[in-house]
Parts: structure tokens; C-alpha cells; sequence
């Protein structure tokens, strides 16, 4: 009788703890990030680019239970390796839309496609990908600190060789959201 009643009261405290979290508000309705970004470069690119930093605005706005939808834009440039001096900055302008679920309280996962535009030497577009996972920990009224990590590539045609090259990087992003 003992069990029961220990399993009983472990499960509320579950339930209840699942029923506040979604109706907490930092955690509900559309909300702006402003946040600071590290980009690790992988791959070729990496063998070229040392850490790229970065801004970025990511506007949320819910669809269905436990699924938002995402925006984003921002600035990211990379400097090339100290060997490498004589190239510039591998700089852009990534613009993306995509989803973020919540698989549990504050732990997502999401997906985001777009554009990044460069700037600078280099020029045109590259298509962006970015899978990624991150946690968000509501700190006030309408407000949540997010850290989210993700793997990201700006695919695009090399101009000079006509193959695609992928400059691919693991982003590291910690930002403040605040609703709307």
C-alpha cells in the first residue's frame, strides 16, 4: 500500500509539473531571440577558416502543440588561418525559415533551410541547412535563455572549379527570448 501510494504521488508531481511547465509563459506564444553566435569550422573549410562569431534574431511563433515556427536572420564571419592570411573573411548574411519541436519541457529540436548572401570579397548566395538541438530555461515572465547547438552548411558552386563546395560548421548560439 506503501508503493502505490509513493507511485501515486511521484506520478502527480509529474503531471502537475508537466501542466505548469506548458503553461508557463516564457515558454508560450511568439517570442523574439536576440543571441551571440560561434560558428567551428569542419571539414575543407575548416582546414581554410578559424572560429567565425556572429549575431542572430530568431522569431518563434506557434503552430501546433509543442511545434514552432522559426525565422531567423543574422551575421556570421570567419577569418582564415593565420597561414592563410591573404584571404579575406568568409562573411554572410544566413536568412532561414523552419520548425522547432519540444520534445520534453525546454529540450528541442529543430530544422531551418534558406539562404546565406555574402558579403564582402565573395559574392552570390549559397543555400543554407541547419539541423540542430538546443534547451530553453524560462528565467522571468515572457522571458528564456536559450542555448542551442547545430550543424550548418552554406552549399554553393565554386566559381573558379564549377563543383560544389560546402563551407559547413557546427554553430554554437546562447541568446536571451523575450514574448511578444
Amino acid at each position: 500500500m506503501k508503493k502505490l501510494f509513493l507511485l501515486t504521488a511521484i506520478a502527480g508531481i509529474f503531471a502537475f509539473t508537466n501542466v505548469s511547465a506548458q503553461k508557463d509563459p516564457a515558454m508560450n506564444g511568439p517570442k523574439l531571440g536576440v543571441g551571440v553566435e560561434f560558428g567551428l569550422p569542419v571539414g575543407d573549410f575548416g582546414d581554410v577558416y578559424n572560429l567565425g562569431v556572429g549575431g542572430s534574431l530568431v522569431y518563434q511563433q506557434p503552430i501546433a502543440n509543442n511545434l514552432n515556427f522559426t525565422a531567423s536572420a543574422g551575421y556570421t564571419s570567419f577569418e582564415p588561418k593565420d597561414e592563410l592570411s591573404l584571404l579575406p573573411n568568409y562573411s554572410a548574411i544566413p536568412v532561414k525559415a523552419g520548425v522547432r519541436y519540444f520534445f520534453m519541457e525546454n529540450f528541442y529540436g529543430g530544422a531551418e533551410l534558406g539562404a546565406a548572401f555574402y558579403t564582402g570579397d565573395y559574392s552570390g548566395t549559397a543555400f543554407v541547412y541547419s539541423p540542430g538541438i538546443g534547451v530553453e530555461f524560462p528565467v522571468a515572465n515572457k522571458a528564456s535563455i536559450d542555448l542551442g547547438v547545430r550543424y550548418e552548411g552554406w552549399s554553393k558552386e565554386n566559381t573558379f572549379t564549377g563543383n560544389n563546395f560546402t563551407a559547413g560548421f557546427i554553430g554554437i548560439r546562447a541568446a536571451f527570448n523575450f514574448g511578444l
